[in-house]
C-alpha cells in the first residue's frame, strides 16, 4: 500500500505554514512541522499521532536543521517536500535599520532556507525526486520603500531559487516559488519587526509602510488555507513552471513590475547594443 508522501515545513507554528500543516494533516499526509517552540504545535501532535511529527528547529541554528531533518527520515522513512517558510518581515528605511537588524534578517530569511536546502539535497538526489517550495513574496518580486531588508531577503531566495531548479532538474527534483501577497496572518503582527530608529525626512516613503501594517493587520483579504490548497494544487501539478502567485495584489504587482521592466529595456535598449566593440 502507498503512503502518503512527507512534507517537512519550517515555521508551522503559525502563519501559512500553519495552514498548510493542518491541511496536509485533514488529507491524509505525513507532516513533521517544525517549529522554534515546538509546544506550539501540541494540538496537532494530540490530534494526529504518529501522522505529525513536530521537532524543534530554528533556521539559524545548523544543528537543529540537520537533527530535525534525521529525525524526520528517522520516523518517516524519507521526505518528498521540503518547505522553506519560516521567516520575518522588517520595516524600516535602508538608513534606519540597524547593522544588526539586517543580518538577523539575512540569518533568518536567505540564510536559514539555504541551510535547510543544501541539508535535503542529498536525500533528494539520491531519491531522485523530491520538491523544494520556497516561500519567497510579492516583495521577493517588487521592492517597496519600507521594506528593502525584507525585499533583498527575499529577492535573493528568488535567485536561489531559480539556479537551483536548473541545477537539479535532470535530478528528479523541482523547486516551486511561493509568492503570496496579504494573507490574514500573523506576518502582520507579530511576525514583523519594525526598527525603532526613526528619521523624519523618510516619513513621506518608508513611513507608508508602517502605516500599512497598522491599518490592514486582521483585514487581509487572503485565506491561508486556501493558499494551502493552491500549494498542495502546486506541487502535484505536471506543468512546467517555477512561480506560483497568490492573490490579486501579486498578480497586479507582477504584471506592474514586468511593464515596468519592458519600458525600461525599450528606452535604453539601443544604448545598451551599442556598447559592444566597433567592428570593421
Amino acid at each position: 500500500m502507498t503512503q502518503e508522501p512527507v512534507w517537512f515545513i519550517t515555521g508551522s507554528s503559525t502563519g501559512l505554514g500553519r495552514a498548510l500543516a493542518e491541511v496536509l494533516l485533514e488529507k491524509g499526509f505525513r507532516v513533521a512541522a517544525t517549529a522554534r517552540r515546538p509546544a506550539d504545535l501540541e494540538p496537532l501532535r494530540k490530534k494526529y499521532d504518529s501522522q505529525v511529527l513536530c521537532p524543534a528547529l530554528d533556521v539559524t541554528q545548523p544543528g537543529q536543521v540537520r537533527s530535525a531533518i534525521q529525525q524526520t527520515l528517522d520516523h518517516f522513512g524519507r521526505i518528498d517536500v521540503c518547505v522553506n517558510n519560516a521567516g520575518y518581515g522588517l520595516i524600516g528605511a535602508v538608513e534606519e535599520v540597524s547593522d544588526e537588524e539586517i543580518r538577523r534578517q539575512f540569518e533568518t530569511n536567505f540564510f536559514g532556507a539555504l541551510d535547510v536546502t543544501r541539508a535535503l539535497l542529498p536525500h533528494f538526489r539520491q531519491q531522485r525526486s523530491g520538491h523544494f517550495v520556497n516561500i519567497s513574496s510579492i516583495g521577493g518580486f517588487r521592492a517597496i520603500a519600507g521594506a528593502a531588508i525584507y525585499n533583498a531577503t527575499k529577492f535573493a531566495l528568488e535567485a536561489l531559487s531559480e539556479a537551483l531548479a536548473k541545477e537539479v532538474a535532470p535530478l528528479g527534483i523541482r523547486v516551486v516559488l511561493v509568492e503570496p501577497g496579504p494573507f490574514r496572518t500573523d506576518f502582520g503582527g507579530r511576525s514583523i519587526d519594525d526598527t525603532p530608529n526613526r528619521i523624519p525626512e523618510y516619513a513621506s516613503t518608508a513611513g507608508k509602510m508602517r502605516e500599512y501594517y497598522q491599518t490592514a493587520h486582521g483585514k487581509q483579504v487572503g485565506d491561508p488555507r486556501k493558499a494551502a490548497e493552491a500549494m498542495i494544487q502546486a506541487v502535484e501539478s505536471n506543468a512546467d513552471f517555477l512561480r506560483l502567485p497568490l492573490g490579486q495584489a501579486t498578480v497586479t504587482g507582477m504584471r506592474e513590475k514586468m511593464e515596468q521592466v519592458q519600458k525600461d529595456i525599450t528606452l535604453w535598449e539601443q544604448s545598451a547594443i551599442n556598447t559592444a566593440f566597433d567592428t570593421d
